[in-house]
């Protein structure tokens, strides 16, 4: 077997997305990189004949996990055996650390010698800091999306490149194919279009969505031609048209990446549960309110366990508090319905929104080089 071999891991449709991309930097590279693994459609679209269906991996919640956890140790076992039978030269995890760090610790307790590389650093710097120290033994190197993350992990032992993070370059709509989008939509040029985004897995979406309604109807007793659409997911689309079917004034339900992205570009702002997604807004400059309810024992935990006072990546990257969170008891129809208020009636809230959205970006790497590549490059030069 001649040429340099990487075998890489991904366990659930971020890692597949990202590892796509990785694999499109490697091949434009080095063209003669063997490539093997565990992933997705976006990594087999690469070329990769994947060992067996990443989805059996994208479990979330203990209640989900406990009956598949022998077969989801079973697979821990298999695919380190699978690392080691390939010939290849290095083993590339990406995120999914309950399973990937699990592969990559048997992988180094039979050869100490073999490399390892983990893309995506832990947030220790949002909770559970010894997360990194806990890695070191097994990782020799990390890919950051984040540009404050390569020190952290220096300093707990392993090297760590900061890469650029995809939402920075992500595809958007044309000024054009927003107008289109309103005038498909009979959304007037002049109407306030409001986002509605409670999240992309069911449970969100049940605690969430209800809440979203009320807000909306708050919102349009203030702003009487307030328009709403609603991007979802293959997932939760059943659960958002049933919970939706019997309103009058319910919003424009959208499915398929290329509306979410027209409906980004339109959209004057938004009302979105925590997660990734307020990069996607900041991407497109729509100002925000983010609003997240949890059980009342994890709040707790989360809490007490928090390093920062903000969930919100938009707020954490460009160092402000410009978007504003209600997280918990706060999040309630009358404070969210109050928040997007200031935002539709103040111009000093939608400034200060695209000032932190413009810095979040930039600091991402918006504009360089494709993360993809800068990926690529990172995973070769240690290599």
């Amino acid at each position: 077997m001649t040429g340099l071999g990487l075998f890489l891991i991904a366990g659930e449709p971020s890692g597949d997305a990202l590892g796509a991309a990785l694999m499109a930097g490697l091949k434009d590279l080095s063209p003669d990189l063997r490539l093997s693994g565990v992933g997705g459609p976006l990594m087999e679209g690469q070329g990769l004949s994947s060992l067996f269906p990443m989805e059996e991996l994208s479990v979330m919640g203990l209640l989900e996990v406990l009956p598949k956890l022998p077969r989801l140790k079973a697979r821990i076992r298999q695919t380190a055996d699978a690392v080691l039978a390939s010939g290849a030269d290095a083993l590339v995890t990406i995120d999914s650390p309950d399973f990937c760090l699990r592969v990559a610790g048997l992988v180094r307790a039979a050869r100490p010698d073999f490399r390892t590389i983990h893309y995506v650093a832990p947030t220790v710097w949002a909770w559970r800091p010894g997360r990194a120290a806990k890695m070191a033994p097994i990782i020799d190197h990390v890919l950051a999306l984040f540009p404050f993350e390569p020190p952290l992990m220096e300093a707990a032992g392993m090297s760590c490149d900061f890469v650029g993070h995809p939402a920075a370059h992500a595809l958007r709509a044309t000024p054009a194919e927003a107008a289109a989008f309103r005038a498909t939509n009979a959304i007037p040029p002049d109407a306030p279009l409001l986002l509605l985004l409670p999240g992309s897995r069911k449970g969100e979406v049940t605690r969430l969505l209800p809440r979203f309604r009320e807000t909306l109807a708050l919102l349009r007793d203030r702003h009487p031609g307030v328009r709403a659409v609603l991007p979802t997911v293959r997932g939760t689309e059943p659960l958002v048209r049933n919970a939706l079917a019997a309103e009058a004034t319910a919003p424009l339900i959208l499915t398929g990446a290329d509306a979410k992205r027209a409906a980004f570009a339109a959209a004057d702002l938004a009302l979105a549960a925590s997660g990734t997604v307020s990069l996607e807004l900041a991407r497109n400059r729509v100002p925000m309110v983010i609003g997240h309810d949890f059980n009342r024992l994890t709040f707790a935990l989360m809490r007490r366990a928090a390093l920062i006072d903000t969930v919100t990546l938009v707020n954490i990257v460009s160092d402000t508090r410009a978007v504003p969170e209600l997280l918990g008891p706060a999040c309630r129809p009358p404070a969210m319905a109050g928040a997007l208020d200031r935002i539709l009636s103040g111009p000093d809230a939608r400034a200060a929104q695209r000032q932190a959205a413009d810095l979040t970006m930039a600091r991402l790497g918006e504009g360089a080089e494709d993360p993809g590549l800068r990926a690529a490059r990172s995973v070769l030069a240690h290599i």
